[in-house]
């Protein structure tokens, strides 16, 4: 239940490529603010604190020619092992999971928003399915999520899997959830999915 004066919270959980995002805009346009974690995390990248810390850490390598933080080879660096998911993360999770808090705040204010919706690639990772009154699984095809990743430049399976292997299981995550989206093929089915699950968040918490 959550209390008089905020809005309830929404998680989504699902393997990468899933369609975590296409169910966030769905929920957006059923009247919910979105919070995107991947978009703060690649805006903190340009600041120059952050952007120091990286380079200190990764070296000049992963910058583009003019000198930007070029996020596919930073990503295939910190991959290859642990130690460098956990490095990155310490400079960066902090600053994203203080700013998802400030619009969670931000957003507990107005009046038009129905719920706020997490869209955070290792929310259950960082602890923040506490946060949440509902967690989402967005359930796919493992050949469909593969087909996705690849149009984001992930280029094949094994390092899909390398970088899946680095999160909680999706069975795992699929067992948390207090609902299951498919997310294969019928967009029209999972916006009226959608608008069912937020009617029960909004009404019964």
């Amino acid at each position: 239940m959550h209390k008089t004066g905020t809005k309830p919270i929404i998680g989504i959980l699902g393997g990468i490529g899933s369609g975590k995002t296409t169910v966030a805009n769905a929920f957006a346009k059923a009247g919910c603010k979105v919070i995107d974690a991947d978009k703060i995390a690649h805006e903190l990248l340009e600041q120059k604190d952050v952007k120091s810390s990286i380079i200190n850490i990764f070296g000049k390598a992963i910058l583009t020619i003019e000198g930007k933080i070029n996020r596919k080879k930073l990503a295939d660096v910190v991959f290859e092992d642990s130690g460098k998911i956990k490095a990155i993360n310490g400079i960066i999770h902090p600053l994203v999971l203080a700013q998802v808090e400030a619009l969670i705040s931000e957003y507990n204010t107005q009046n038009q928003v129905k719920a706020i919706v997490l869209d955070m690639p290792l929310l259950a990772e960082v602890g923040w399915e506490k946060r949440c009154n509902k967690l989402i699984f967005v359930d796919c095809k493992a050949d469909l999520r593969l087909k996705r990743t690849m149009k984001n430049g992930i280029l094949n399976e094994s390092q899909l899997k390398r970088r899946e292997n680095f999160q909680i299981s999706l069975d795992k995550k699929k067992g948390i959830a207090d609902n299951v989206l498919d997310n294969n093929s019928d967009c029209e089915a999972l916006a009226k999915r959608v608008a069912d699950i937020l009617s029960d968040v909004v009404n019964n918490g």
